[in-house]
């Protein structure tokens, strides 16, 4: 049997063009994704995480806007906790900023980066990947469904009407036989290419990049549970309760101080100059009684 017979023979014409078929589509789904990847790639690495604070509208313009990443991006943003702070009057009416948490100063996350941004929803799910994970099945499957499927014509053509097509018959059936062998051999070796042609052309157009991505994603946004956070701003509370009761306990204390500071300053000198110029009449008093009430003292100290 020639190469051109082999090559004409249309389950193996089948199967090779659901061979190529597959390669190309399989190739250009993962071209597309390495070089969406790589744009994301380029984009999140000029950020770092100690200028996200200020440069956060320039990522989230730029995430909504790219249909690649956009759908997950809004998801993912519902999940950040910012750096947030309260603003404070003091004493001459100017307002302080303090921060609400002294330990989330940057953007955080409640959920895990990697959640959002991983194999499922950065690659998978732009293309038919379960057409691509059936393939190898399909192509096997072809092998013993042509084989039979030629076994079973080549068994309906044997003529026992006489010996010269008895042979003639025989010898077709032969052939027919061959040809159904090679049918399986060729679709199980094209599934056994395909299989190792996309796993290769996964690893080294998607999977590598994918994983620089998730890890530049896991460093430029700290992981907090929601529950720590709440944590965080409990103890806060709790210190500045603390801080409270201490000054309402204080108060008392602090009043007397300040009341006994008064009255040593002001009243203490008036009453000692009162008490003074009582003493100073009593005296003038006296004296005029000793002389008989005949001195003018009482007419000088009016």
């Amino acid at each position: 049997m020639n190469l051109i017979h082999i090559f004409t023979d249309i389950p193996i014409l089948i199967v090779l063009f659901t061979f190529l078929f597959s390669i190309i589509y399989c190739l250009k789904n993962y071209v597309y994704v390495n070089k969406n990847l790589n744009i994301f790639l380029a984009f999140i690495s000029n950020f770092k995480k100690t200028d996200l604070n200020f440069r956060f509208k320039e990522i989230d313009e730029w995430m909504s806007l790219n249909p690649y990443v956009s759908t997950f991006w809004l998801e993912f943003k519902n999940t950040l906790v910012f750096s947030e702070s309260i603003a404070l009057k003091g004493k001459n009416n100017d307002l302080t900023y303090k921060e609400v948490s002294s330990t989330v100063q940057n953007i955080q996350t409640t959920v895990d980066p990697l959640y959002f941004f991983n194999e499922e929803t950065l690659i998978t799910s732009k293309f038919n990947n379960k057409f691509l994970q059936t393939v190898p099945t399909v192509l096997t499957g072809f092998g013993p469904l042509f084989t039979f499927l030629n076994i079973a014509i080549a068994f309906g053509k044997i003529d026992f009407s006489s010996q010269e097509k008895t042979i003639a018959s025989v010898a077709g059936l032969m052939s027919s036989m061959q040809t159904a062998a090679l049918v399986s051999v060729v679709a199980v070796g094209s599934s056994l290419l395909f299989l190792m042609f996309e796993r290769i052309s996964f690893q080294l157009l998607c999977k590598r990049p994918l994983s620089v991505c998730e890890d530049f994603m896991g460093k430029l946004f700290d992981n907090i549970s929601s529950e720590k956070f709440l944590l965080e701003l409990l103890k806060e509370t709790k210190i500045q309760n603390n801080s409270i009761s201490n000054l309402i306990t204080a108060m008392p204390q602090h009043f007397k101080v300040a009341l006994n500071s008064g009255i040593a300053s002001n009243l203490v000198p008036y009453l000692e100059n009162l008490i003074f110029g009582v003493n100073q009449m009593n005296k003038n008093i006296k004296e005029f009684a000793k002389n008989g009430g005949k001195s003018d003292d009482v007419d000088d100290l009016f």
